[in-house]
């Protein structure tokens, strides 16, 4: 079966979240807090990072443990960090390396693109739109938008009848392994597996990864494999 489009997970696979999130906690540390010496901030700023799991905890019951937790400099309510927050988070965003390039060769074969992303709906499109690639998609489905979350199998089948194509028309790429790639794997889309934070959940079954990678200018010469073998080989 021929390749039609590719899915992009989008924090830490299009946007390069770990830049965002650790500069983002250190303009809170240095604006914030009590006065405190370079290596209390970057523990505070470590500590932040761990207690984040890479965004995937609900947003307010995060801000309350940092209420609680951190030396604040002035008293600080659960609304004026929210506000902080709305305000400055995206200003430290980044693409991650190779985005664009990738995308665009992606373009350059006639695939159709699309992205599928849990998180609130305004934070989601504004950074989709902050770090300019709108513009090379055909289908985004934002879990905000449609109040279905990854890995539920729905989410999948809503993107796919965005793009217009089948399952095994498609790959996805994400860094997360049952949200991803497990989660599509329902759905008989390929994964390619970016490496990141998250190490591989042996206890998902029958999701394994197609291809893995760790940067995403490998996916475009991936692509040119597809269809080359038997769905489900989970070959690396």
């Amino acid at each position: 079966m021929q390749l039609k489009a590719v899915l992009f997970d989008l924090d830490n696979t299009l946007m390069d979240r770990d830049h965002t999130f650790r500069s983002f906690a250190s303009q809170l540390v240095r604006e914030c807090l009590v006065p405190m010496d370079e290596m209390r901030r970057e523990a505070l700023v470590a500590e932040m990072i761990e207690r984040d799991r890479d965004g995937y905890r609900p947003k307010e019951g995060f801000f309350q443990e940092l209420l609680d937790w951190l030396p604040w400099a002035k008293e600080t309510t659960l609304e004026e960090l929210k506000s902080y927050y709305d305000r400055y988070y995206m200003t430290h965003a980044k693409a991650m390396d190779y985005a664009e390039d990738t995308l665009q060769a992606c373009r350059e074969k006639g695939l159709r693109l699309g992205i599928i992303t849990n998180g609130y709906s305004h934070l989601q499109h504004a950074k989709i739109d902050l770090l300019g690639l709108r513009r090379f998609f055909d289908a985004i489905v934002v879990s905000g938008d449609v109040e279905i979350r990854k890995p539920d199998p729905r989410i999948y089948e809503l993107a796919l009848e965005r793009l217009g194509t089948l399952p095994e028309e498609t790959v996805i790429v994400g860094d997360h392994p049952r949200n991803d790639i497990w989660g599509a794997a329902q759905t008989l889309i390929r994964g390619i597996w970016l490496r990141r934070k998250h190490d591989w959940d042996e206890t998902l079954e029958g999701g394994k990864p197609w291809r893995t990678i760790s940067e995403l200018n490998e996916i475009p010469e991936l692509l040119e494999q597809y269809g080359q073998e038997p769905c489900g080989t989970g070959k690396d």
